[in-house]
């Protein structure tokens, strides 16, 4: 009979244990999830360049030198839906992956390629984005590139860990890095022959030269390659932050609100639809 009451009791203290564990807020280790974290304080952290027009930049016309742009209005309005204020940390690329990894911020947002490395170490949002690579070059001569086999040897200016500059690494060309520079920097250095070529996402090579048109640059007409898809990074194991943005996205997808902003923002196109072009390979393990 005695057996019989200790075998009860650890079976109860057993199911109440169970009980315990299925109504926490907490992880295995008794920490609070990425995302009971992000509610508790009512607001996200993103990181984000603030340089790179139009997805993140000041507008300075307004007199109010406020961070806007395509990719900081769809996070603004995926977290209002969310009930969350959002608190943006400029940085340059280069830094954004280790900001997420490190846990000094809870996302990125801008124009992040979602590459199969990058796959592997994060997790990515449902796709808001989908472009392709294109070329800014010099307009009288095309910098001296027909193909991109024609990169060898030519300066390429980029930040270092893009899946652009990888790809100007992979023809030979000569890398020129920068770090959260302005387009206008960047385009200036192209047209006086500091450099040769940009490689870059089309849609914000198209309105950087639109915001520059004295500059002798334009996008070549010939390369068009990598086709792809950007949304915002997560930090890898924060799957239910991936998750509420996910279905936030998907959402504002449906409603058409991702479409309304991109055409703000990308001159009445839209960017959250795939395009139907024929595409250049590219010798690129991305």
């Amino acid at each position: 009979m005695k057996n019989v009451r200790i075998y009860t009791l650890i079976l109860i203290a057993a199911a109440f244990a169970f009980l315990t564990a299925a109504c926490s807020n907490t992880t295995q280790n008794g920490q609070k999830t990425a995302w009971e974290q992000i509610k508790e304080k009512g607001k996200i952290v993103v990181a984000t360049s603030g340089t790179l027009y139009p997805t993140s930049y000041h507008d300075t016309v307004s007199g109010k030198d406020k961070l806007t742009g395509y990719e900081v209005e769809v996070v603004r309005e995926a977290a209002k839906r969310l009930d969350l204020d959002v608190e943006f940390k400029e940085m340059g690329f280069d830094g954004m992956l280790t900001a997420v990894n490190s846990g000094q911020a809870d996302a990125a947002a801008n124009d992040i390629t979602m590459t199969k490395d990058r796959k592997k170490k994060f997790l990515f949002s449902t796709p808001y984005k989908y472009s392709y690579g294109t070329a800014i070059v010099r307009k009288k001569d095309l910098s001296g590139i027909r193909t991109l086999d024609d990169l060898k040897g030519k300066k390429a200016a980029g930040a270092a860990t893009t899946v652009y500059m990888e790809i100007a690494r992979k023809y030979g060309a000569e890398e020129v890095i920068y770090d959260n520079a302005t387009n206008e920097q960047y385009l200036k250095d192209v047209a006086n022959g500091r450099t040769d070529v940009i490689l870059n996402d089309y849609y914000l090579q198209r309105l950087a030269l639109k915001a520059m048109p004295d500059l002798d640059l334009t996008i070549h007409p010939d390369l068009k390659y990598y086709p792809h898809q950007q949304g915002m990074i997560i930090k890898k194991g924060n799957t239910e932050l991936k998750e509420r943005f996910d279905q936030t996205i998907e959402d504002m997808l449906k409603d058409g609100t991702i479409k309304k902003i991109s055409k703000q923002f990308f001159g009445g196109a839209d960017v959250s639809k795939k395009q139907d072009i024929d595409f250049t390979d590219v010798d690129v393990d991305k």
